[in-house]
């Protein structure tokens, strides 16, 4: 009899369990960032958050952003979901220094997309930021993420942070020489002086733009177009790094138009020497005085080197400690 019973409880409990549904796939109750501050640096080309770390959730899953909002509780900004023009080179393509040397060639690769400043990857999760990202207010933003897979959905609320923050003074800008030395008119004695001091200025996100001053030491900018800054010999100068529009002279600066960054695109380099970056320039005796050198006496011999990262306009000024322009 009990064998009987068993024998019943046996095959009662097998017919619950092959009634019972058996749930497909897992998804983690803690999807994440690995951080969950995402950073977007206003203006740059391309900037791409990590992917979340489906942790060990079944792919595929579909994500998506619900109610990103201010951290502050204020309305979300309209920039938001503004499309704005930007250029950019199309799907494959990218730039070849060798072989785009003119504006017509560099924008047979290029067309404009009218896009808002931020994108979502549904299948990632990850945040990619354009150029179009200049025009996004600075601050804190927040949002939710609904994640579905062959489980089901779940939502988990303020996933991540976006912080929108101006990019720094390395994300744009790179020194790589600053030296300053005199030399003598009558001998050609070279006296060692001191470095330049270098004062870069973000005039603004638009265009691709370098306004390049030499100054004394009391910030008065030497006058270019009038001979106040000269070449020196075959060295390169300014103008040996520009890719397709002419320096412009005028009577404080050097103006370029670079079209394309970084700035210098590629190393300038002669049958004989690998100058890298350089840059060299004289100011004639006759426009400088020398501390401790007597008047008119020595010229003063600068060479540069730098390297502008992004697009925008900027102002690079070299500015000299111990010596005075004398117009």
């Amino acid at each position: 009899m009990n064998k009987i019973i068993l024998v019943l409880l046996a095959a009662s409990s097998c017919c619950f369990a092959a009634c019972k549904k058996i749930t497909d796939g897992f998804l983690s109750d803690t999807l994440r960032y690995k951080s969950p501050d995402l950073f977007c640096q206003r203006g740059l080309p391309l900037i791409q958050s990590d992917a979340i770390n489906l942790d060990g959730s079944t792919p595929p899953i579909t994500f998506k952003m619900v109610n990103l909002r201010d951290s502050s509780g204020k309305a979300l900004a309209p920039q938001w979901n503004t499309k704005y023009d930007i250029v950019a080179f199309k799907a494959g393509m990218t730039f070849n220094v060798d072989t785009d040397t003119t504006i017509e060639l560099l924008n047979k690769k290029r067309e404009t997309l009218n896009v808002t400043p931020m994108d979502f990857n549904t299948v990632s999760g990850q945040l990619t930021f354009n150029k179009g990202s200049l025009n996004l207010p600075l601050g804190i933003y927040v949002f939710d993420i609904q994640a579905t897979n062959v489980h089901g959905t779940k939502y988990y609320p303020s996933l991540g942070r976006i912080n929108v923050v101006d990019p720094t003074t390395d994300d744009m800008f790179q020194l790589e020489d600053n030296t300053n030395n005199a030399f003598s008119d009558a001998t050609g004695a070279v006296t060692p002086m001191k470095g330049l001091k270098v004062i870069f200025t973000k005039v603004s996100g638009e265009g691709a733009r370098i306004i390049l001053k030499i100054t004394d030491k009391n910030g008065n900018p030497f006058n270019p177009s009038a001979g106040e800054i000269i070449k020196r010999g075959d060295r390169p100068t300014f103008e040996n790094y520009t890719k397709f529009h002419p320096i412009t002279y005028n009577d404080t600066s050097m103006v370029c138009d670079f079209e394309v960054p970084p700035f210098p695109l590629a190393r300038y380099v002669t049958p004989t020497t690998d100058w890298g970056h350089l840059i060299y320039y004289r100011i004639p005796s006759k426009y400088v005085v020398i501390d401790g050198l007597g008047a008119h006496l020595y010229s003063s011999n600068v060479r540069i080197a730098f390297d502008v990262k992004l697009e925008g306009t900027y102002i690079v000024e070299f500015r000299m400690s111990d010596a005075t322009r004398t117009p």
